[in-house]
């Protein structure tokens, strides 16, 4: 594909992605809901439904990581392919991670809806809810944020988005390069483990835009 599909491809995903993401999370507040794991448990019995689209949403998730890989990558690549090729290792990894979510869901589902004979321990099963609904969005969205930093600083140096844009993307990407981190290991919690994703919200939505009506422009020459 030519760049300029590639950057239209990628800026359709992009809204793709922020649409499954937003409204995944909707719908697991709304299934899994309660203030300890019985409740929670037992409110996944009565909406049941909300968690299996979420299942759904999931794998689209997932295949919009790869899309964005392989298409910032052939956007950038030019640029510097070592970089540009380590940006999409890192989404690629990031959709694949993020893929193992699924199974996760698949189990609570499982959990909740089993009884009789065939259910398990109820002390296990609580357990093994415990487990899953744990939330370790941190870890996948780690090498998503390393893969945005790359790509957005190819973009930058290569000129291809406005600049103001540009420095958006880079800086909202290490903000979450530093924080997610910090939140895997219980440094960070509370509000602010959503408020670090405002600046990538407002980067992602105006890249997408731009990619659709203007595509990319051509890149800088790169140096060396």
């Amino acid at each position: 594909m030519t760049r300029i599909t590639n950057a239209r491809v990628a800026g359709a995903t992009f809204l793709a992605y922020i649409a499954a993401g937003i409204t995944d999370m909707s719908l697991r507040a709304r299934a899994i809901a309660g203030s300890d794991i019985a409740s929670k448990l037992s409110s996944i019995v009565q909406h049941g439904d909300p968690l299996r689209y979420s299942v759904l949403l999931g794998m689209v998730q997932a295949f919009c990581a790869l899309v964005l890989a392989v298409t910032l990558y052939a956007i950038t690549r030019d640029q510097d392919r070592e970089l540009a090729a380590l940006g999409m290792v890192c989404r690629v990894v990031e959709g694949v991670l993020g893929s193992l979510a699924v199974p996760g869901t698949l189990a609570l589902l499982w959990l909740a809806n089993t009884t009789g004979a065939g259910a398990p321990d109820p002390a296990a099963a609580h357990t093994l809810a415990a487990y899953l609904m744990r939330g370790s969005m941190a870890f996948p969205a780690t090498f998503f944020a390393v893969g945005s930093t790359l790509f957005a600083w190819l973009l930058l140096r290569g000129r291809m988005i406005p600049a103001v844009l540009a420095w958006i993307g880079v800086f909202a990407s290490v903000l979450l390069v530093i924080c997610l981190p910090l939140q895997l290991a219980g440094f960070l919690h509370g509000p602010l483990t959503q408020l670090v994703w405002l600046p990538m919200f407002f980067f992602e939505v105006p890249l997408a835009l731009w990619f659709l009506v203007k595509g990319v422009a051509p890149q800088a020459r790169a140096e060396g």
